[in-house]
């Protein structure tokens, strides 16, 4: 039997060009996942939603959200 958890986080009040900004500066980064492991991330009105699925290894799915919101907050730091 294997596990799959989904996890969806949202960047929510964001001004709509800097929802996209930072959804543009995820996007080269957002190729080539492990087996068993996928993020999706969509603008939706001023807000950008992630959504993150992984089968079995949490460890890796935990690294990997960390790993996303780190570059998030580097964008938003950089277009501010």
């Amino acid at each position: 039997m294997s596990l799959i958890c989904q996890v969806q986080i949202s960047l929510n009040n964001l001004s709509k060009e800097k929802a996209q900004t930072v959804k543009k500066a995820l996007d080269p980064d957002n190729v080539n996942f492990p087996k068993g492991l996928s993020l999706n991330v969509k603008n939706v009105d001023n807000k950008v939603v992630f959504n993150f699925e992984n089968e079995d290894d949490m460890k890796k799915l935990i690294s990997t959200i960390d790993e996303v919101l780190s570059h998030v907050q580097v964008a938003l730091r950089v277009i501010e």
